[in-house]
């Protein structure tokens, strides 16, 4: 009889813009020799999804379809990226997952959080990360790293952000055996020693 391969674990990098999450989830990547991918735009379906969610040029955009739009985006993620890595034993980290849509559209947006929750559950088949790690930095640091050239969530108001980062603490609040929150104002390499150090304690991963 064949073996089969030991299921690989979901990693997650969440946080407001400019937290350090593309930078710190692909040196973990390296780190454990894991798949590195991103949401929204981690398949060639999924990148048309991103263009349109995030170009300025994007006006009008209702906040339900904006919703549907992240939950199709996620749904073709799972099915065609992230799945079938884990089930043949790959490790996957990726930047932004389903915590995002908790944050920004039920937070941000004001659509009904538990709404939000159970559309990504669904259209996830109910795959969800097995360590998210949120990366807190305060909003004028945020503000500072993203400079004048913004997209069109990054260009969003002030208030719009503090909603998000309130998603992001309540989530991490919530289910604090699945989250972990990292002060993401240190260097690099301080906080990619924070990151290896609560993945190996939390996945029982050598790193």
């Amino acid at each position: 009889m064949g073996t089969t391969s030991p299921r690989g674990s979901f990693i997650a990098f969440e946080g407001g813009e400019a937290c350090g999450k593309s930078t710190q989830s692909r040196l973990l990547a390296d780190a454990l020799d894991a798949l590195l991918t991103r949401e929204p735009g981690g398949t060639l379906i999924g990148a048309r999804v991103r263009e349109l969610v995030l170009s300025p040029g994007t006006v009008g955009l209702d906040a339900r379809a904006e919703a549907l739009l992240m939950a199709a985006d996620r749904a073709q993620h799972v099915a065609e990226v992230v799945e079938p890595a884990l089930r043949s034993g790959r490790h996957v980290v990726t930047d932004r997952f389903a915590g995002s849509s908790i944050a920004y559209q039920g937070y941000g947006r004001s659509l009904p959080v538990e709404e939000i929750r159970q559309l990504s559950m669904w259209a996830t088949a109910g795959i969800w990360p097995d360590l998210i790690v949120m990366l807190d930095v305060p909003a004028s640091e945020a503000d500072r790293r993203l400079g004048a050239q913004r997209d069109r969530m990054e260009a969003e108001p002030a208030s719009f952000h503090a909603a998000v980062i309130e998603g992001f603490r309540a989530q991490a609040a919530a289910e604090p055996e699945r989250w972990v929150v990292i002060d993401g104002t240190g260097t690099i390499e301080q906080v990619a020693l924070s990151v290896r150090t609560v993945v190996a304690e939390r996945l029982q991963l050598r790193l």
